[in-house]
């Protein structure tokens, strides 16, 4: 079973599920892969624990602060170990600052011991986080420069990325695709 409340963040209405004791999801209503689309039999239920827990740490992320990943449990428990390590990796990058592509496949190619790998792939499994904002899927751009593949639209991730201090011109919307 999975449970849901909601949260008014200042991007706009956000939806929170647990499994009744960690964090399955945080989602924009506008965001791709959002949890009506990954869950069957959602429940709302805005009393857990779980959720004065997330709803602190949103708050506090949302007022300018940098509270630790590591207060709240989540579940990654559907994941297959691949978007695992990309997840991991999503977890390690510090507060105001970004991660290529191309820099995440080249660590999760070592951690595999593997020569190489796609940065498409690891596209797919950042783009497939059900926990945004909290595991800083926002954080991670093109080689380039470009803002691309954020699930919950390239607005919200540049107001995230200013929210965290980023100098926002060294960075840019691609005008064609969402090339990594």
């Amino acid at each position: 079973m999975i449970y849901t409340t909601t949260y008014m963040s200042p991007l706009g209405e956000l939806m929170i599920a647990s499994d009744g004791e960690k964090l399955t999801g945080i989602w924009n209503n506008n965001q791709k892969y959002h949890g009506q689309t990954l869950f069957k039999n959602l429940v709302k239920k805005a009393n857990l624990p779980i959720f004065e827990i997330v709803k602190n740490w949103l708050d506090r992320y949302f007022n300018g602060e940098n509270p630790p990943i590591s207060e709240v449990p989540f579940s990654d428990s559907n994941a297959s170990e691949f978007r695992k390590e990309v997840w991991k990796i999503l977890c390690d990058i510090p507060y105001g600052e970004v991660i290529t592509y191309g820099d995440i496949a080249k660590a999760v190619a070592k951690k595999l011991g593997k020569s190489k790998m796609s940065s498409q792939a690891v596209g797919g499994a950042v783009g497939h986080n059900p926990i945004s904002i909290l595991v800083p899927c926002h954080r991670v751009v093109g080689s380039n420069g470009s803002l691309t593949g954020y699930a919950g639209g390239l607005k919200i991730k540049i107001k995230l990325l200013e929210l965290e201090g980023l100098d926002m011109g060294r960075f840019f919307v691609p005008t064609k695709g969402t090339a990594l």
